[in-house]
């Protein structure tokens, strides 16, 4: 059972009902009937009334007696003589039983918790003749709790009412549980207005204590999370007028100044362009931390957009002598945003090229999985360790700060395709190549309205030939 309700529910109810059951049963069993005790009073007397009846007329007189016997006592008894029935017939087993010892009798704790057989039995010895009379009470009446030794009603009634309580005092203690499940798993899907509230957290237990720190957990990471995506924008659109007004005066000093201050200028129109890059990226990022709600979604061809971004970063990559070939193998209509879309195909591709050693190849490979699009690519890059592969996809985080600064990264590029992909309900992750390099695959759910298409014939596409 993985229900934690269940566990607290079944074994309360089931401990509770043994203890209900064990108890009645023991108090029952060493208080006997009345009407045992009366049999039980009588038992010499009616012995020593059969043998005297057994004695003065034989096997005829004592069949008299036990007969009046039943009809006035509703008593069924049989005498044995030596171990034998004195009537000559044969017995029922469990009378012949309790002559000889072998079945525990009425007045004692084993007879009385068998509701089936209660027999009574006394013993004496006479004219060198051993006689045990056993004697039967009757039906209804020996029973422990009813009829026939059924538990019945009240013991029915006993162990309802224990799964009532029981149920009770389960949902008592799983409900709040349940509440902050439902609060948290609001709160890891990005809605970070999720709480448990209510009156249960206005308790003093430790539990209603828990609950009201994740509350003020929960309202924390919103206070911070908020201050974060407000300190990006406002970082963001502060500098976005600086900037614009430095790539003015940039034209206008390359105007005025010489051929020697040129290589400066380029320099500085380098790192001009780069912090424009980061602000963009800076821009995107405080845009997906603020969710989907923004995200407009119309229909896009995946397999089409993959194919203009490999075309773009090809045509880039020739600079290094570098390739990025692009595999199409089937159509991939998603439903999301194609900007973002974009960039995190963008990100990815580009962070293979800037990474391959030169004259390799990138290689990406488009197409349908189940109901998921799924888009691969390779590089022939050293990798990443291993330990490092889910930190990647971290804002500004860098394996080597050297590297990133060699090859113009700062960390936001696979930070940005991670949020992209799952805003869209996907995900991303990375591995090593057996043979060397990153594999980086991203899955994107497939327009669920739109009716499958047949695969198309496998068309590899060199995006080298095709800018020609």
């Amino acid at each position: 059972m993985r229900s934690l309700f269940l566990k607290i529910f079944l074994s309360f109810w089931i401990a509770v009902a043994l203890m209900i059951a064990v108890a009645i049963l023991l108090t029952a069993a060493m208080r006997p009937t009345r009407q045992v005790s009366a049999v039980e009073a009588l038992q010499p007397k009616l012995l020593a009334d059969a043998v005297q009846a057994y004695q003065n007329g034989g096997a005829d007189q004592l069949r008299d007696y036990v007969h009046g016997l039943h009809e006035t006592q509703r008593v069924h008894g049989i005498l044995f003589v030596d171990g034998k029935s004195a009537l000559g017939h044969s017995p029922p087993p469990w009378f012949t039983e309790v002559a000889r010892g072998e079945r525990a009798p009425a007045n004692t704790l084993w007879g009385r918790l068998n509701p089936r057989f209660q027999m009574l039995s006394a013993s004496m010895v006479s004219n060198g003749h051993h006689y045990t009379l056993v004697t039967e009470l009757p039906p209804g009446e020996n029973a422990l709790f009813g009829p026939r030794g059924v538990p019945g009603l009240g013991l029915f009634i006993a162990i309802l009412s224990s799964g009532l309580v029981c149920y009770l005092l389960a949902r008592f203690l799983t409900s709040p549980i349940t509440r902050l499940r439902n609060a948290t798993r609001k709160l890891a899907s990005g809605d970070l207005s999720a709480r448990v509230g209510g009156r249960v957290t206005t308790g003093q237990d430790e539990v209603s204590q828990l609950l009201r720190d994740f509350d003020q957990m929960a309202e924390q990471i919103e206070k911070l999370v908020s201050a974060q995506s407000r300190l990006l924008k406002d970082i963001s659109h502060e500098l976005r007028s600086p900037l614009a007004r430095l790539s003015v005066a940039l034209e206008l000093a390359r105007q005025r100044a010489g051929p020697d201050a040129q290589g400066v200028l380029d320099r500085i129109s380098l790192e001009s362009e780069r912090m424009n890059e980061l602000i963009g990226n800076l821009t995107t990022i405080a845009r997906l931390d603020s969710g989907s709600g923004s995200m407009r979604k119309v229909e896009v061809p995946l397999e089409a957009l993959v194919e203009e971004v490999c075309r773009d970063a090809d045509f880039e990559a020739q600079a290094r002598n570098c390739r990025v070939e692009c595999e199409l193998l089937d159509e991939l209509p998603v439903s999301g945003d194609p900007a973002l879309l974009r960039s995190a195909v963008e990100n990815v591709v580009r962070n293979a090229t800037r990474y391959t050693p030169d004259g390799t190849t990138v290689k990406v490979r488009a197409e349908r999985s189940g109901q998921e699009a799924v888009i691969r690519v390779s590089d022939c890059g050293p990798g990443v360790p291993a330990r490092e592969l889910d930190k990647i996809f971290r804002p500004f985080y860098r394996i080597d700060d050297a590297r990133g600064r060699s090859t113009g990264g700062v960390g936001l590029g696979l930070a940005i395709t991670e949020q992209a992909v799952r805003l869209h309900g996907g995900s991303v992750e990375a591995s090593n190549l057996a043979e060397g390099g990153l594999l980086v695959e991203i899955r994107v759910p497939l327009e669920q309205k739109l009716e499958p298409k047949a695969t198309s014939p496998q068309r590899h596409r060199d995006t080298e030939k095709t800018i020609g």
